[in-house]
Order: C-alpha cells, then sequence, then structure tokens
C-alpha cells in the first residue's frame, strides 16, 4: 500500500495512464476498434489520477484548444432544442463525448515524456506503414481484379478494414510524422532508419494503392512545405522539391496500371454528373449531387441549420424534389465537413468548427510546431472531399492527433510561461 501511495503521488499512475490510453488509440485506430472507446476512458481516469489536480484543474479552462472542443460539444447539446430527430441526437451527443474526454486528459494527467511520446507516435508510423504494406500485399496477389475495381471508382480495402479515406489520411499522416520523428534526439540509429522506411512505405502503398483522397493530402503537404521552404529563402531546395512533385504523379501514372485506372475513372465519374447521365455506380458524381443538394438546403437555413442530427434526413428529403436519376440507395449526404458543418449548424456551426481546425495556427508556438501544421494541412485538405467526423474512426482520428498534439502543445506553453 505505501508503493502504491508512493506511485499516485509522483504522479507516475497518471502519466503511465494517459501513455496507456494514448497506446490504446494508437492500436484501436489500426486494428481494434474496441480499444479506441476505451481510451478516452482511461485518459480521463489518467486526469483523476493526478495528485495535484486541484491545483491543474484551472488549466483546462484557459487550453483554448480545448474549450474550443468544448464548444462544439454546448452546441451540439443546444441544437437538441430545435431538432427533429431526437434518437440521432442522443447518440450524437455520446459521440462527442471523446471531444470532452481527450482534451481534458492531455490537460490534467501528468504529461508524457518525450520518450513516452515519441514511442506513441512512432508505434503509429510503424503500425500504419505495416498494414499499409500487408493491403499492399493482397493487392499484389490479385492486382487485375483489383485495378478493374478502382476503374469503377471503388477501392482496395486495409487489411485491417479500415475504410479507405481515413486509411489514406493515416498513410499520408505517417509519411510526413516519420520523416520528423527520426528527427529527434531521443531516437536511435535503428528507429531512425525504421521510420525512414516506414515513411517511405506509407507513400509507396498511397501511390500503388491508387488513393485519391491519401494522394491529394500528401500532396498537398509536400505543396505546403514547398511553399515554407521557400518563405524562408531555401529556394534551391524549395524548387527541386517542387519539379519532383510535378514528376511523381506522371512517373506513377506511366508506371502503374492501378493509377492510371484511376485518372480515367475519375474523368469518367465527373463527367457523369456533369453531362447529367446515370451515377448511380459513380462514387464522384454523387458526391457532387449531394453538394448541389446541400447547398439548397443551406440557402434555407444559413444561420443555425437544420441541426446537427437533422442533415441527413433534411438531405433526403431534399433529395425527394431533385433525386438526380440516383436511386434511393445512392442518395449520399454531403462528403465535406464543411458543408456538413453549416448544413447542421449553420454559420454559428462552421465558424466553430472552423475555431477548432485553425484556431491552432493563430498561436506562434503552435505554428513553428511542424508535426501540427501537417496535421492540420492533411485535416483540412480531406475535409474537402470526405465529412470525416461523420465516420466514427474519422472522428477518433482527429479528436486524437488534437489531443496528443495541439491541446498537450497549448499546456505545455502554460507550464512554460508557469515554469
Amino acid at each position: 500500500m505505501p508503493r502504491f501511495a508512493s506511485y499516485y503521488s509522483s504522479g507516475r499512475l497518471s502519466q503511465h495512464l494517459l501513455w496507456l490510453a494514448a497506446v490504446a488509440g494508437v492500436v484501436g485506430l489500426l486494428a481494434a476498434r474496441s480499444l479506441v472507446a476505451l481510451a478516452p476512458v482511461v485518459g480521463t481516469v489518467a486526469a483523476l489520477a493526478n495528485p495535484h489536480l486541484r491545483h491543474d484543474l484551472p488549466r483546462y479552462y484557459r487550453n483554448r484548444a480545448a474549450m474550443w472542443a468544448a464548444a462544439l460539444v454546448i452546441f451540439l447539446l443546444v441544437s437538441g432544442l430545435y431538432t427533429s430527430a431526437m434518437a440521432v441526437w442522443q447518440h450524437e451527443v455520446f459521440r462527442s463525448l471523446p471531444w470532452l474526454a481527450v482534451p481534458l486528459a492531455f490537460t490534467l494527467a501528468v504529461p508524457l515524456t518525450r520518450w513516452q511520446r515519441l514511442t506513441v507516435g512512432s508505434l503509429f508510423v510503424l503500425g500504419t506503414a505495416a498494414v499499409g504494406l500487408a493491403t499492399l500485399g493482397r493487392y499484389l496477389l490479385h492486382p487485375d481484379e483489383a485495378n478493374a475495381a478502382i476503374h469503377i471508382g471503388q477501392n482496395v480495402q486495409a487489411i485491417t478494414r479500415i475504410f479507405h479515406v481515413p486509411f489514406g489520411v493515416m498513410l499520408a499522416l505517417a509519411f510526413f510524422w516519420g520523416l520528423l520523428l527520426r528527427r529527434t534526439a531521443l531516437a536511435g540509429p535503428v528507429l531512425r532508419a525504421a521510420l525512414l522506411a516506414a515513411a517511405a512505405a506509407a507513400a509507396l502503398t498511397l501511390h500503388v494503392l491508387a488513393y485519391r483522397t491519401g494522394l491529394l493530402v500528401l500532396y498537398v503537404g509536400l505543396l505546403a512545405y514547398v511553399g515554407w521552404l521557400l518563405s524562408r529563402r531555401h529556394a534551391l531546395l524549395g524548387l527541386g522539391l517542387l519539379l519532383l512533385l510535378g514528376l511523381a504523379p506522371w512517373l506513377a501514372y506511366q508506371s502503374l496500371e492501378s493509377v492510371r485506372q484511376r485518372a480515367k475513372g475519375t474523368v469518367w465519374d465527373v463527367q457523369k454528373y456533369t453531362l447529367g447521365q446515370d451515377m448511380n455506380n459513380y462514387s464522384l458524381a454523387q458526391r457532387l449531387a449531394a453538394m448541389e443538394t446541400a447547398g439548397t438546403i443551406i440557402r434555407e437555413h444559413w444561420l443555425l441549420g437544420v441541426a446537427p442530427a437533422d442533415t441527413h434526413a433534411a438531405m433526403q428529403a431534399q433529395y425527394v424534389w431533385k433525386d438526380f436519376g440516383l436511386r434511393p440507395a445512392n442518395r449520399v449526404d454531403v462528403h465535406n465537413q464543411y458543408l456538413e458543418a453549416m448544413l447542421g449548424g449553420g454559420v454559428v456551426g462552421l465558424s466553430l468548427w472552423l475555431a477548432v481546425l485553425f484556431g491552432p495556427l493563430f498561436r506562434r508556438a503552435t505554428r513553428r510546431n511542424p508535426a501540427i501544421l501537417f496535421f492540420i494541412v492533411v485535416q483540412a485538405t480531406v475535409m474537402l472531399t470526405a465529412d470525416m467526423l461523420s465516420l466514427q474512426i474519422g472522428l477518433n482520428l482527429f479528436i486524437f492527433g488534437y489531443g496528443f498534439l495541439v491541446v498537450a502543445q497549448e499546456r505545455a506553453e502554460v507550464l512554460n510561461v508557469e515554469g
């Protein structure tokens, strides 16, 4: 008992629980979905196990990143006053609890050491690359069958059944974070080599499997890096990388059948919408139709939206007036997080979401953290093409990264000022 009391009073219990929650979150994202649900619970216990909780509690309310996350939950609760889908609203409130639990954990639990943060980041990078290579191996077993599916807009599913959009985002993040982590002073030669190999494997997987969304966020992230290099007057390096970025898609198109099929399928997909042809088997055309449908609703409910829980019902009701020839099963919701936020919450809801996503960029220390910058660039880009927060894994991926990077960074700033 005295040993446990010392373990608690030293803060190691809280710190180790937070570490366990972070590791469980990564493993849950990659393979075991149940661990994703348990991770915020363990993180909350870690916060409660902080021996200096009463002293540290005001820091939670001073952490602007945590407060903006809480504001999303508060708005969702208020929307219950005008929602017409109470059962869906209750489910959405339950799904939104990690917005409170994860920032709470990274604000009030004893902070992770640099070595512990390195292990969590390395686990994400190496684990994502491993899943990518395993998926790539399955593709190579039946390439003709997979390429035929890619031609009509389908995707090779990750071997652990991660949906292709968040998996593409995870591969892009693994590429950027792998290159960043290998520069950490704590990383030894073996880990640095492994992280470099994992980053290369992630990029290779994205190209060979022709994940359209993943490639988009990868190249946007690289273009952002080019802009950073040029702004720092590294003209030669920046222009060289820009030239490489121009050559890489061309080389991939010339050498990979999957990329050629994806490019042809994408053009044909868009033409289905622009020419008013049958779109029932074409995902991109359906998304464009959904964006048009959402725009009609937003013009009528621009201030507070239809309520976050009512977006699906509102979309289906609007399809009754204009269905684009789509069968009911193909009348999809809007695949754009910004439109989804405005559809459900109007200008108010969209403003809250933009504050969460881009608010960190208004802090100097955060802007100087490349891991956070790549996280924001990747997430902001993918949300142009997908309503990531509507997917459970997309929601968990964003909240985990937001807590682990943004909330923890702001807490570290506060501790530095107080110290």
